[in-house]
Formats: C-alpha cells, structure tokens, sequence
C-alpha cells in the first residue's frame, strides 16, 4: 500500500489544510456541526472579504449559486448565507451539490444563462468541498488515494453583466464548454461515492478514470478549438493533417511511421488554468498541449501548496498567476477543469486590466517555484528509501 500512495504524497506539501475534526484524529467519528462549521469559515470568511473589496451591498445580489459536491442540508447553504447576509427575499438561490471538480464552471455557466433573461444584474457562485465528514477510514486503495489528494479550500467570486461596471471587472468571460459523457457507463463508474466491503464510505477511484478523462478532454477542446484559437491556425492544422494522410496513403505499402500533428493552443492562449486534480493529471494536460513547465507551474504549485480543494482549485491556480503579476490587459486566460460524471468543462477568460491581486498567496508566493525539488518530509521519515524504516517493517522492498 505504501508503494502506491508515496507517488501522490511527494507532490503535495506539509501546509494545505484539512478540518478540524481531522486535525483533532475526529475522522472516524464526525459529527454535522464538523460539516457545518467547515463550511461556515469558507463561505462567511470568503463572502466578507468580497462585500468589502468590492463595496457590494448584499441585498444587490440578484443570484446566489452555490456548489458543494459532497454535503447537502437542510435548509440548504445558500439559505445559510441568505440569512446570515439579510438578503432580499427574490435573490435567486441555486444549490449544487454532486458535480465533483468541475462544478465551479458549472456554476459560472448557470450565471452565464440566468443573465440572458436578467439584465443589470449581479451574481455570487460560492464554491468549496466537503472533507469533514468525508475522510475515507478503510483499506482500500482506490478510495485511500482521495484522503491523500483532496485537501480543503474555498472561494467566492463576484458576476455581473452590468455596462457600467466594465472598467472595474477582472475578466470578461469569453467562451464556456461543457462535456459529459455519462452515457458511457466505463466513464459514468470511473469516480463515485460507495461504501467498501465493509460498509465504510467513501470516494472511490477506478483504473479506467485517465482513459475517460482523455476522452473527455478531448471531445470538450474538439467543440472549444474553433471557439477561441485563430483562423489561420485552424487552417495551418486541417492542411497539414491532410497532406498527411494523404502521404499515408501514397506510403501504405511502407512502414513509415508518421509524427503526431497536434493544434497549437498557444496561438490562441497567453496562460492555462489547469485543475490541479494530481500530478499526473497535471503532466497529462501538459503533453497533449504541448504546454512547457512555465505554463503547468501555477497549477503544480497549486497542488504542493494547498491540494486539490475541487472545484475551488482553478480559483487558487488562477489567484497564482495574479501573484506572480503574469496577467496583462487583453491577456487570454483557459481553464481546464474535470469532475465525476465524467465531465470535462473549460472557458476562455479575456484579462480585461493589468492585475497582481493580494490574495491567498500573498504570505508565500515568493517561495515558489522553490529552488530545490518539490518533496514531502513524510518521504524521508517513513518511505521506502528510510532503510530503518524498511527493516522495521513488513513489507517487502519493491524491486
């Protein structure tokens, strides 16, 4: 078992967060004052942060969305915030819960449709997850792999299709794509909540989730590409992959072994905003894009810092790039999310000002990337490379 955890332990850091009742050893034994309390300080710390950088009434708020996949009360969380903010009694509420990692672009494109029929308005999405009374306490190695993922973490963020307030926003929300492939049931199983065989719940993860998220992947950038990248790379693509396989043609009878083309991205996008759902996911997204190590840094800093929190994740990669002041006027911005289902969601953002926000990075963004290799301390202490470790233990030394 220890062989199969160490790989994903080694890219998460010793300074993400986890609840109270988990730092507390409560895992076994939660309570929903644990859940709820969770919640409370994300959300209410996010929300006051935002009415008062913004200097937004609560009661201007027209639509609440709120997702938090894997925790559901009654009354719900958005009637939490409704009540803890005084707002007006027609806010449009909407809870979301069950969408896995992609459920903060969700949550954006709900807004997006709301605000078709509702002019002048403004919208909170709320996004967080639910770790509290979710810690997986059994063996089995698919569900143990999320206890050493997920980690906890939240954000708030402030929408509006108000003319008048177009010089003070952050970003302008250019395209929105969403893939689901829950038809086909290898991609609906892959990821889902169960309870093992002994009755203990948790998140499990199939073998056949990375097949299903590059079919995803794909199909969702096959619909986005003509979307946001530029005519002539469009064309320089279709040209090239005809001429291509008209060489195969031509050379059927020989065993010529033919380069991959791919689309360049880069024609279209200045920066990529990538869920930090694990390393691998990471280093995927980064071959198929042909993306360099500039371009994954924020989202593998992401994850050594703070985990994957879900669907707030791209929020934490995107506050990374404002830190590190690599957003200018006009830049374009992708995010790339993935979440249970399976799906696959992405949206291009324009940045409409120069921007270098103080945010959640602002006491550590200057240690990263670090100098030396990226490393977890529990390696040294109790991995397979500690050989007292090794001769105390009963595993087998892996080859």
């Amino acid at each position: 078992m220890l062989s199969f955890l160490f790989p994903i332990l080694a890219s998460i850091g010793e300074e993400t967060y986890v609840p109270r009742n988990i730092i507390q050893c409560r895992e076994n034994c939660t309570t929903l004052d644990d859940s709820v309390l969770e919640m409370d300080e994300f959300i209410f710390d996010t929300l006051d942060n935002l009415f008062k950088k913004t200097s937004i009434s609560p009661k201007e708020i027209d639509v609440l969305v709120v997702n938090v996949s894997m925790l559901t009360l009654n009354p719900s969380l958005t009637s939490r915030i409704v009540n803890r903010y005084n707002m007006r009694e027609n806010v449009k509420t909407f809870n979301l819960s069950g969408m896995g990692c992609s459920a903060s672009l969700i949550s954006i494109n709900l807004v997006e449709n709301m605000f078709k029929s509702l002019k002048n308005s403004f919208a909170i999405v709320v996004t967080s997850e639910s770790i509290a009374p979710n810690w997986y306490n059994g063996s089995d190695k698919s569900m143990i792999l999320t206890n050493c993922l997920f980690r906890s973490g939240g954000c708030s963020m402030l929408l509006t299709n108000k003319n008048s307030l177009k010089s003070q926003a952050t970003f302008k929300l250019k395209h929105l794509v969403r893939t689901h492939l829950g038809e086909i049931d290898e991609a609906h199983n892959c990821c889902f909540q169960k309870e093992d065989n002994h009755g203990l719940l948790g998140f499990f993860l199939a073998r056949t989730l990375p097949s299903s998220a590059t079919k995803a992947f794909v199909e969702n950038m096959r619909v986005l590409a003509p979307k946001i990248l530029p005519v002539r790379e469009l064309l320089r693509y279709i040209v090239v992959n005809t001429l291509q396989e008209m060489k195969k043609c031509l050379d059927s009878e020989k065993s010529t072994i033919w380069k991959k083309v791919s689309i360049n991205f880069k024609s279209g996008v200045d920066h990529f905003c990538l869920h930090p759902g694990g390393a691998a996911v990471i280093e995927a997204i980064r071959k198929s894009l042909e993306l360099s190590a500039h371009d994954v840094e924020p989202a593998k800093m992401t994850l050594h810092r703070f985990g994957n929190t879900s669907a707030s994740s791209l929020w934490y990669v995107l506050g990374y790039m404002q830190a590190k002041k690599r957003l200018k006027k006009g830049d374009r911005v992708l995010m790339i999310s993935f979440g249970s289902g399976f799906k696959c969601n992405s949206c291009l953002w324009e940045v409409v000002r120069d921007l270098e926000d103080d945010n959640v990075w602002k006491d550590c963004v200057g240690e990263y990337p670090p100098n030396k290799k990226m490393a977890n301390p529990f390696l040294e202490k109790y991995g397979w490379m500690n050989q007292e470790s090794y001769q105390n233990s009963s595993y087998s030394y892996p080859k």
